[in-house]
C-alpha cells in the first residue's frame, strides 16, 4: 500500500440507537489492513444505553482487550446535543484527521474488508475523490433482505435516483475543501445532495465489491412518510438541475393525493386525478405541459384522457 495513505477516519452519528450501536461499532473497529483507524462517534445526547455501550468499547480499546486487526485505532466520542444527522456528520468530520473519510450510522454496517477495498481502490485511481461500493439492505435483526440498487456512476442517472448506499462510500479529505460539508437544513436526503454536489466537481469512481449494509425498519428515515422525503428531493434536484425529472413528479403525484385521500385506491377516478395533480406539478416545476409523459403513463392504463 502507498504510505500517502496511512489514516482513514470513520464518523458515526448517533441518537437513541442503542440496540443497533454496538454492532456498527465493531463492524468499524474490527476491520482489517495496513492503516491506522480514527473513529468518531457524534452522539446527540442519547438518553438509552447509546453512551454505556460506547464507554465499553472505548474500555476495551484503551485497556488493549479488543482485538485491533489494523495498525491502531483511535477512538473519539462526544454526547451532546445536536442538530439533527448532517450537523452530528459535519461535526464529525471537523475532528477528522484522516486522508479518507467514511460515514457510517449507528444503525448500518461495514463489510468484513471494506476500508481496506477502498483505500486500494483510491491507490489505484489517483483522480477518483469519491467511492462508492454495493451494500445490501438488512433486517431490523440483522438478516440481509436484498442487494442494495447500486449502479456505475452516472451523473445523469444519478440526477433521476440515488443508487449510492451512504455507508458504502469513501472520501478523499479534499472533498471537503473543495464541495465542503453536509447540508444540515436537510432532514432526508442530505446523503444525496452531497453526491450531487461532489460530482460537479470531482470524479466519483464505483467499487464492484460489498462494502456495507444499510438497516431497514420502521422508524428509519428511509421509511419515512414518502411525501415529505420526495418533497425534499425535489427541492433538492430543482435547485442544482434547473428541472425535475417525471419519475419524481409521478412519484410525487400519488404520494400527495393519496395522503390527501387517506387510502391508495388504483381505480380510475383515483388516476384521473393523479393524472391532473402530475400535470399541475410538471407545469409548476419546470414550466411545460408532459404530453407525452401522460401519454405514456396515464392513457396506457385506461384513463380516459385525450392529448
Amino acid at each position: 500500500m502507498s504510505h500517502s495513505i496511512k489514516k482513514i477516519s470513520v464518523v458515526t452519528p448517533s441518537y437513541n440507537q442503542g440496540r443497533f450501536i454496538e454492532e456498527t461499532i465493531k463492524s468499524v473497529i474490527s476491520q482489517e489492513g495496513d492503516f491506522f483507524l480514527e473513529y468518531i462517534i457524534m452522539d446527540g445526547g442519547s438518553t438509552d444505553e447509546t453512551v454505556d455501550v460506547i464507554k465499553k468499547y472505548e474500555r476495551l480499546l484503551e485497556k488493549g482487550e479488543y482485538p485491533v486487526k489494523c495498525r491502531g485505532v483511535r477512538f473519539i466520542w462526544k454526547s451532546e446535543k445536536d442538530r439533527g444527522q448532517a450537523h452530528a456528520v459535519n461535526k464529525g468530520f471537523k475532528l477528522a484527521a484522516g486522508e479518507i473519510l467514511g460515514w457510517v450510522n449507528s444503525d448500518d454496517t461495514y463489510m468484513p474488508g471494506a476500508i481496506s477495498k477502498a483505500l486500494e481502490y483510491f491507490e489505484k485511481y489517483e483522480d477518483v475523490m469519491m467511492v462508492y461500493g454495493e451494500g445490501y439492505h438488512i433486517t431490523e435483526t440483522g438478516e440481509i433482505i436484498e442487494r442494495y440498487p447500486s449502479e456505475p456512476f452516472s451523473r445523469e442517472r444519478l440526477l433521476e435516483t440515488c443508487f449510492i448506499c451512504q455507508p458504502a462510500v469513501f472520501l478523499r479529505r479534499t472533498v471537503l475543501d473543495e464541495a465542503g460539508f453536509l447540508d444540515d437544513n436537510l432532514h432526508y436526503c442530505m446523503d444525496y445532495e452531497y453526491w450531487l454536489r461532489v460530482s460537479q466537481k470531482m470524479r466519483i469512481g464505483f467499487l464492484d465489491d460489498y462494502l456495507a449494509n444499510t438497516r431497514l425498519y420502521s422508524e428509519t428515515k428511509t421509511m419515512s412518510p414518502k411525501k415529505e422525503v420526495i418533497s425534499e428531493i425535489i427541492e433538492v434536484i430543482k435547485k442544482m438541475n434547473g428541472r425535475v425529472p417525471y419519475p419524481l413528479v409521478y412519484g410525487y403525484a400519488y404520494e400527495n393525493l393519496a395522503g390527501r385521500l387517506g387510502f391508495k385506491n388504483t381505480g380510475k377516478v383515483f388516476r384521473f386525478l393523479w393524472a391532473l395533480l402530475f400535470i399541475y406539478k410538471s407545469i409548476e416545476l419546470n414550466g411545460e405541459f408532459p404530453r407525452s409523459e401522460v401519454k405514456n403513463w396515464f392513457c396506457g392504463k385506461g384513463l380516459p384522457v385525450k392529448i
